[in-house]
């Protein structure tokens, strides 16, 4: 074995393209993962986890559109409309409510009580063309419906332009 050299090599790992174009959004993912981790909660108890934030009330919303007007059924079960305030902010439509709740059971042996209250916020984007000062609710078997009414001559921010040629 005269003047052979023996050079070590590391078998070079082949990496797909796949690979190689996943990697950014991979940095990506982990650095918005981050930032949401990072992120003060917005409820103080809300560390508690998912399940706490499903359990949050949100009131179920139904949208129809029509020519004439939206209609927005909102579902508060065991709500009183008394207990319901609806807004409009802006061009935002804001439905606050609470519901309170009290039970006692009385008997011989025992006696339970019980309390709960729950309030709720719900904030809907209202089109352009919706006639603000025309909007109507009616109540009825723990469904508020919101009917509102549409301007008919207001487009929704679309226009045409036409594309001239030179001579």
């Amino acid at each position: 074995m005269a003047d052979e050299t023996l050079i070590a090599t590391k078998p070079r790992e082949q990496t797909a393209l796949s690979d190689y174009l996943r990697e950014p959004f991979s940095r990506l993912r982990g650095e918005v993962d981050r930032m949401f981790d990072e992120f003060p909660p917005r409820f103080p108890a809300s560390n508690l986890g998912i399940r706490y934030l499903a359990s949050l009330p949100m009131p179920a919303l139904e949208m129809k559109e029509t020519d004439a007007k939206y209609h927005l059924a909102v579902e508060l079960p065991g709500v009183s409309h008394d207990n319901v305030d609806i807004s409009v902010e802006g061009d935002m439509l804001v439905l606050k409510g609470e519901k309170k709740d009290e039970r006692e059971e009385k008997e011989r042996d025992y006696t339970i009580s019980e309390r709960s209250y729950v309030a709720f916020e719900r904030r809907v984007s209202l089109p352009k063309d919706s006639l603000v000062d025309e909007i109507t609710a009616t109540s009825e078997n723990g469904v508020i419906s919101i009917m509102i009414p549409r301007s008919q001559g207001v487009t929704e921010g679309v226009r045409k332009i036409e594309i001239s040629t030179k001579a």
